[in-house]
């Protein structure tokens, strides 16, 4: 193994005039052993996957009906195992671990930039949409623990307040470790939070009668169609071009889709903490991620869309609580959902810390202060984004239009082009092409998210989106 990084850090110093890469080539493979296990590696890619988008996928399922979600769901996660791909295969090549020196090595400097920048706002977004739902849902399991029905002026049920405590006390300990994989235990006991939600669903399905008003304290004003209570396959409307509705009808969907299996930040520095790191070994850990959080999403978008149907709202959780407000087992589905957020912030947080070195104190050995002082910082800047800014939506949906095709489809594509050599794939070769198309499949993903959803603004359209 030494033999094979000694030769590879020859050719990198002959390939590359750059000392920054050999520096950070030196950091990652030398000083920076691996140490986690495979499984722990797939419970910490997990948890990055796996966001506060999978409350709202069942309403994006009432919207585009259950086979064109169901194509949707699987498509992005095909490709975003593609995307993992490529990212691993370049990274090979040039024998560098960090995302951002991936962009410095395909385009200089201003790559770096580019990728540093789009990772830091992109989990910004992420973690802001957590500490939404801890804004949001924690003064509500509080007000149903002391079975009140009415929210009050105290302080502890002032969600500002509560989303500080949980930071100090909770999110900021965690951040401060030094390797993520040490974060492989609270990942796992965080995504056993979200199996018992996905649980939680599929047996309110079975409990919930249909039409919803005939249970509990639930009530409609309007008289409900007959085909209320009756599965869509496809959403139809026959008043517009088909290709122009399915679009627009799926404007907020494909994002949401897409910002839900955004990992791509946090695979590289996995695949750095990984035990006997092999790109087979880690694409395999991406594969396994990817195919249990498809599996989860597809099963909590299907039961909670056939418990409502067409009364399906934006946050899953809502519906349930205008079914029953004190329900125990929704109380312990929003405790558990709450405990899963919060300790996936630290996890998206790590990328970010890592992009900001990476950006401002290239080649730099770990300090303590550095460490803790970055993490203090993007916290304290988090927490006073989700304070001020009452409503966030919009912020998601071009977050799940930008950022997330950048991560997913063209920075991977990009790199991957750029850094493979041409002597051993020419621009003409079939992994090329693949690689370009990829690429261009971003940009077109990009344009018509964004035209979309600017037509859906300017329509007076009032969808409500979660975020990673």
């Amino acid at each position: 193994m030494r033999t094979v990084c000694i030769s590879r850090l020859i050719g990198l110093v002959k390939d590359s005039p750059n000392i920054v890469l050999w520096l950070m080539f030196n950091f990652y493979v030398f000083q920076f052993e691996g140490k986690t296990s495979f499984g722990m590696s797939v419970f910490n890619l997990s948890n990055a996957i796996m966001g506060s988008g999978i409350l709202g996928l069942s309403y994006a399922m009432s919207n585009t009906g259950i086979v064109l979600f169901l194509i949707l769901l699987t498509c992005i996660a095909c490709l975003s195992c593609y995307s993992v791909h490529l990212l691993l295969r370049s990274a090979g090549i040039v024998g560098i671990r960090a995302y951002e020196q991936l962009g410095l090595r395909a385009f200089g400097h201003p790559g770096k930039i580019l990728a540093a920048v789009i990772i830091t706002l992109h989990n910004i977004g992420a973690m802001s949409s957590y500490l939404f739902i801890v804004k949001y849902e924690l003064p509500l399991v509080i007000q149903a623990f002391l079975g009140q029905t009415t929210s009050s002026d105290d302080w502890f049920m002032n969600g500002n307040y509560l989303i500080i405590i949980v930071t100090v006390c909770v999110i900021l300990p965690l951040a401060m470790m030094k390797h993520l994989g040490y974060l492989g235990y609270t990942s796992g006991f965080s995504l056993s939070c979200m199996v018992f939600f996905l649980s939680s669903v599929i047996y309110k399905r079975f409990n919930i009668a249909c039409p919803p008003e005939l249970f509990g304290n639930y009530s409609v004003s309007t008289p409900m169609p007959e085909d209320t209570c009756t599965a869509k396959y496809f959403t139809i409307n026959q008043e517009v071009s088909m290709m122009f509705l399915i679009y627009l009808q799926t404007a907020y969907t494909i994002p949401i889709l897409a910002f839900a299996f955004v990992c791509h930040p946090e695979v590289l520095p996995i695949y750095t903490e990984l035990s006997n790191p092999t790109k087979k070994r880690m694409q395999n850990i991406g594969n396994v991620s990817i195919l249990g959080m498809f599996i989860m999403y597809f099963f909590t978008a299907t039961f909670g869309y056939l418990t409502f149907y067409e009364n399906t709202e934006a946050e899953l959780l809502h519906t349930y609580s205008k079914v029953d407000p004190l329900d125990k087992l929704i109380l312990c589905v929003r405790l558990a959902v709450l405990v899963a957020v919060t300790l996936t912030v630290p996890v998206v947080l790590f990328p970010i810390r890592r992009a900001l070195q990476q950006l401002l104190f290239p080649g730099r050995p770990f300090h303590w202060f550095r460490h803790v002082a970055i993490a203090v910082c993007l916290l304290f800047a988090v927490n006073l984004l989700v304070i001020l800014v009452p409503n966030i939506r919009d912020i998601f949906g071009i977050t799940g239009a930008t950022t997330a095709p950048s991560l997913i489809f063209i920075l991977p594509g990009l790199f991957y082009i750029r850094i493979v050599p041409t002597d051993q794939e020419p621009m003409n070769s079939r992994p090329k092409i693949q690689a370009a198309c990829f690429t261009a499949l971003g940009f077109i993903f990009m344009t018509m998210s964004l035209t979309f959803i600017g037509i859906d603004w300017m329509s007076g359209g009032n969808r409500n989106i979660g975020g990673h």
